[in-house]
């Protein structure tokens, strides 16, 4: 072998390998995206984390959060601890607890991320069963949580439970013992629906019932009630922690005297009479006014229904950069498309367009973010698809309406719900049924359940929002093409690549070419160039 062969063989293998490194850096190395970290809601902390997941294994983008209350997240926010934090209520002008307002030094904007319905998980057994299909009345639910009802076999309950022969049995009511937004939309929707019985307003800092117990964050209060002393026990959270520790939550009763499970879909109907505050002079602007919600007058609406806002920053200072504005931009385009493909497997529900759309302007305000994609054509959500109205919501237009056993009166319906699915039999004076089998919404078909066998007909979509079988007509999520995060252009990294792979080649091709011609002109006794390697 000459040494020229040798040279370059050794050239391809250094390069193979110089290949093989950039190639295995990661996408974070070749989109060159700033860690961002933030703090707040627990909330929708189930969803924020699946997205960070995502982003990381498929964009190496670095979001790091701590899901500790959307109290302290605001609180990080004011401090300049955080480039960004998670709340369901706005800055306090006048906290509850007497301290001082809550005033940003740095300029901010709300953008809502995900919706959901506030349930209520609860662990309670009759004659040794789990009880699957509770229903509760917005007035019983208070008085729960006031501290007026004690017993599950008291007679409000068990007017609701017609079903079920309710026990004699304690209540214990867990609360959250940290400021959290999910005690501030709870107690604000007892506070409007309810004010005989709740007078003290809107409370991020909820006090403890003298038969309740207290533990903070999400994760705590939901963990409280599954475990096995948590027998007898109801508690306020996200739907999603329910589906995810495998608990049942209570069907609330809703203006059209239905008993409405948190789903998808039902959250949906119900934001659809949600309105946003729309002076963009307001400290609360673009936050949400759900007063329509809380009275929506159509059967399938579940009235404790809202979302989260990520605050996000208006100008550059402390530790935000332009640079960290590139990556958090692009995390909310993310978001607010291909994200919310994901809510309803998460518990949650999908933002409707009207919410992107106001999304989009606040990422539009963040610095650095103007390569972030705020195309609504280009947005995979599941609750609209090109050429849509702002105002329109596929989910809503094919949610189901409720069983005729979850109009309020004799019979109850015996189907389980959120993560205990299990039917609970009848042991009480009135009738069951089952609650599958509601008619779809107004012009639609029913949406194929995921994981399931489809329907005759039914459409079937992928991953991504694209048909795969079924009758495109009833389609009721968007197909758009997939979101995808631009990267921030060329850089050192694809300029290596590049010439790795011209030299590669080059090497490869070249030798056995060059060979022949070095051998004539050393001739048969020139050892010049290739005897000195032999």
């Amino acid at each position: 072998m000459s040494l020229l062969t040798r040279r370059m063989t050794r050239l391809v293998a250094v390069l193979g390998a110089l290949v093989v490194a950039v190639s295995i850096s990661g996408p974070a190395s070749a989109a060159g995206w700033e860690p961002i970290n933030g703090t707040g809601s627990t909330w929708s902390q189930n969803a924020l984390d699946q997205w960070r997941r995502n982003v990381s294994a498929n964009y190496g983008m670095q979001v790091g959060y701590t899901g500790s209350g959307s109290s302290a997240g605001r609180t990080d926010y004011i401090n300049g601890a955080v480039d960004f934090a998670v709340s369901e209520i706005p800055f306090q002008s006048n906290p509850e607890d007497g301290s001082p307002p809550e005033v940003p030094p740095r300029g901010y904007a709300y953008m809502p991320i995900v919706a959901g319905g506030t349930a209520f998980m609860y662990h309670l057994n009759i004659g040794g069963k789990r009880v699957t299909n509770l229903r509760l009345s917005g007035a019983v639910i208070t008085k729960i949580f006031t501290g007026s009802i004690t017993k599950w076999n008291d007679p409000e309950i068990q007017s609701d439970n017609p079903g079920l022969a309710m026990p004699d049995k304690a209540i214990v009511p867990v609360v959250r013992s940290d400021g959290s937004g999910s005690s501030a939309q709870f107690s604000l929707w007892m506070s409007k629906q309810h004010p005989d019985l709740w007078t003290a307003g809107m409370r991020s800092q909820f006090p403890i019932p003298a038969n309740g117990k207290g533990q903070a964050r999400s994760d705590g209060v939901a963990g409280y009630v599954s475990q096995a002393y948590g027998e007898g026990a109801i508690t306020y959270v996200e739907y999603s922690y329910a589906i995810e520790s495998g608990f049942p939550v209570a069907k609330v009763l809703n203006a059209a005297d239905y008993y409405v499970e948190p789903t998808a879909n039902s959250v949906a109907v119900a934001l659809l009479q949600a309105q946003i505050n729309t002076d963009a002079a307001s400290a609360e602007y673009l936050t949400q006014i759900l007063d329509g919600v809380y009275n929506n007058g159509d059967p399938r609406t579940y009235p404790l229904s809202s979302y989260s806002y990520m605050i996000v920053p208006t100008v550059v200072g402390g530790t935000f950069t332009e640079a960290k504005g590139a990556t958090l931009g692009a995390f909310g385009s993310y978001m607010l498309c291909e994200g919310q493909q994901q809510a309803a497997d998460l518990g949650y529900s999908p933002l409707p367009m009207n919410l992107v759309l106001a999304g989009f302007d606040q990422i539009k305000r963040i610095p650095g973010a103007g390569s972030a994609s705020v195309d609504p054509n280009a947005c995979n959500n599941p609750t609209f698809k090109p050429g849509d109205s702002p105002s329109s919501n596929q989910l809503a237009l094919t949610a189901a309406q409720p069983a005729e056993c979850d109009r309020r009166g004799p019979n109850q319906c015996t189907t389980g719900t959120a993560g205990a699915k299990e039917d609970t039999p009848v042991t009480g004076t009135g009738g069951g049924g089952s609650a599958a089998g509601g008619a779809a919404g107004p012009g639609a078909a029913d949406a194929p359940v995921a994981g399931g066998p489809a329907a005759a007909g039914t459409a079937v979509y992928d991953e991504f929002g694209n048909l795969i079988s079924g009758d495109g007509a009833v389609a009721g999520v968007a197909t758009a093409s997939p979101f995808t995060i631009g990267d921030d252009g060329w850089g050192w990294e694809e300029s290596v690549m590049l010439g790795a792979v011209v030299l590669l080649l080059g090497a490869v091709i070249l030798p056995p070419f060059l060979s022949p011609r070095l051998r004539r002109a050393n001739g048969p006794g020139d050892t010049s160039t290739t005897g000195a390697a032999r």
